[in-house]
């Protein structure tokens, strides 16, 4: 799924119900989705902080 991960409708399931069965897919999907990585390590260091705690990834940690 292309698009702005700022706007994922996945992410947003996620945010709403961790346990729901989409948001457990995303959460899973990140951890080799290309487009994660780029939106992810472009964002300003603290913004990606904040995103690794809440989303408990620290896969593209510096």
């Amino acid at each position: 799924m292309a698009g702005d991960c700022s706007q994922c409708s996945f992410r947003a399931k996620y945010d709403r119900n961790r346990k729901s069965w989409l948001g457990r897919f995303w959460r899973w999907h990140i951890n080799f989705c290309p487009g994660w990585k780029k939106y992810f390590l472009a964002l300003p260091d603290d913004e990606r902080e904040q995103l690794a705690k809440k989303y408990d990834f620290w896969k593209y940690r510096s």
